[in-house]
């Protein structure tokens, strides 16, 4: 009598499954295994794929090991040249360019470990592409594939005979073969696609798939400009005897915002300190203790401001006190939706530890918005170059920068490192800043500013890079608008374009989070 089999003794389990950050380490080393020679993921760039579109990011795991990946991210694919290379449609490995809306999954890699081909694992990823591309209502997948075995044929054919002999047939290329047979046609072939795909000889076949259940949705369409009309307030720093004094001029300013139809409201550093010139207290540190105290009304009134009023107020920034004894600077982005976001400051300048003792924050933020994604950077903040990359790299196309300068001297810091950072990373920066002097308010007596918004210079944007400045020294607004879609234009095709340009083979800014 036979006894009873422990079935679970046979058992390998293989699932398809979406790539978690706990992967990323496997995921390179099954990288060097099965393209050796070419330069394997970063771990920076698989973070990216997953905080931008981690859906499309897929593994198959067999007996608990990743022996198969591919990643993917959604394009409008009309907006690329059809002679794009690999860096131009992954812009350059991070997906930053991953646009939800888009028409096409475009698939930049599948790969299967050597000792586990011949198990159709390629098919089952091919396959899942497919189900997202349905799932998600997309026109069509398009893949850029290499042809690895063209160099064996090289000196007897160009690119376009051997092909023609592959899809008749005559040749087997295991890449194009393989993509032939899951239902992919070739759309044309572009040169210099891969630079270290010399196997291929930087060729890449660009395929299609089309989605015969996709169905047109009439919202979706393609975009001719993302216009964003902001509102910068130049605050003027006056004595006042109230809480409800203060609360009247920022709701005068965010009314002219809203008459003005804008989408932020922009007010500056540290304007709440206003406060203080009726608080009584001389010694600095025990002012701020006393401002910290009103904390919840500011944050209740700027969140009924900006739902009242239609319009996402940056609110300049405030003292905290989030835990015994520290006082944080943050600015508070209050969405018109009623959610609520923060950024903590993360340089402290000499003068606020000496004065008031400020803890520094130690992260850096990108908030969705209704009109894209945006940064703040408080004050010193924007003077740290890496800080701006950063939030670009994790899709930031506007950083607000609320300032507090009481000299010239500093705000010109201020305006030039903003210009600097708007050129260096193809962003829009915008500097709100205070003026006017509170006389009986000990190290906030005088205030310099002259607030403005500052465009990448080239010819699709404002002349001079600035899109609109204040006066200086004088209590005001500036309304302008800029258009992210002339942004994403110009990182394809500027006269210049620094963040395609990039050599992230010599040098890259290391994040710790």
């Amino acid at each position: 009598m036979l006894s009873k089999i422990d079935l679970s003794k046979f058992e390998k389990k293989m699932m398809i499954r979406q790539i978690g950050y706990k992967d990323i380490k496997d995921i390179i080393a099954l990288q060097k295994i099965c393209f050796p020679g070419m330069d394997p993921w970063t771990k920076d760039q698989l973070e990216s794929h997953l905080e931008e579109f981690p859906e499309g990011q897929i593994c198959v795991e067999y007996d608990g090991e990743i022996i198969g990946s591919c990643s993917s991210l959604i394009v409008n694919f009309d907006e690329y040249d059809d002679r794009h290379t690999w860096d131009d449609i992954t812009d350059e490995g991070y997906i930053t360019n991953h646009n939800p809306d888009g028409y096409n999954l475009y698939g930049i890699e599948v790969m299967v470990h050597p000792e586990y081909r011949g198990m159709k694992i390629g098919n089952r990823l091919y396959e899942a592409r497919k189900d997202l591309a349905q799932r998600l209502n997309l026109k069509s997948i398009i893949i850029g594939g290499r042809i690895p075995f063209y160099h064996k044929y090289e000196k007897d054919m160009s690119p376009r005979e051997y092909v023609e002999q592959v899809i008749s047939h005559k040749l087997y290329d295991p890449v194009l073969s393989f993509q032939l047979m899951n239902g992919f046609t070739l759309m044309r072939i572009n040169p210099n696609y891969l630079p270290d795909d010399l196997a291929s000889n930087k060729y890449a076949t660009l395929m299609e798939w089309n989605n015969i259940d996709y169905r047109a949705k009439t919202k979706r369409h393609y975009k001719t400009a993302f216009p964003v009309r902001i509102c910068v307030v130049q605050y003027m720093m006056k004595q006042i005897n109230s809480f409800d004094e203060f609360a009247k001029q920022v709701e005068y300013y965010t009314d002219v915002a809203s008459d003005a139809g804008s989408d932020f409201a922009v007010f500056p550093e540290i304007f709440t300190t206003q406060l203080m010139s009726f608080l009584d207290e001389k010694i600095p540190s025990k002012a701020i203790q006393k401002l910290t105290e009103y904390t919840e009304q500011y944050i209740q009134l700027f969140t009924e401001l900006a739902v009242r009023y239609n319009v996402n107020i940056i609110g300049g920034s405030h003292f905290v006190e989030e835990e015994e004894g520290k006082i944080y600077n943050i600015a508070y982005l209050f969405r018109r939706d009623g959610t609520i976001e923060k950024q903590y400051k993360i340089h402290i300048t000499p003068n606020e530890r000496k004065w008031w003792g400020i803890t520094r924050g130690d992260k850096v933020r990108v908030f969705d918005t209704d009109c894209g994604r945006i940064a703040i950077q408080i004050c010193y903040d924007i003077e740290f170059p890496e800080l701006a990359r950063i939030a670009t790299d994790q899709g930031a196309k506007i950083i607000f920068t609320p300032f507090c300068t009481e000299d010239r001297q500093g705000y010109l810091r201020v305006r030039y490192c903003a210009q600097a950072r708007a050129v260096e990373n193809q962003i829009y920066t915008v500097i709100a800043g205070t003026v006017g002097n509170l006389p009986q308010t000990e190290n906030m007596d005088i205030q310099y500013a002259q607030s403005a918004i500052f465009a990448p210079s080239d010819f699709e944007f404002e002349r001079d890079g600035i899109v609109g400045e204040c006066n200086p020294n004088i209590e005001m607004v500036i309304i302008g608008d800029v258009d992210l879609e002339i942004l994403r234009r110009q990182r394809q095709n500027g006269t210049v374009r620094q963040l395609k340009d990039r050599r992230p083979d010599i040098y890259q800014i290391s994040y710790k989070e």
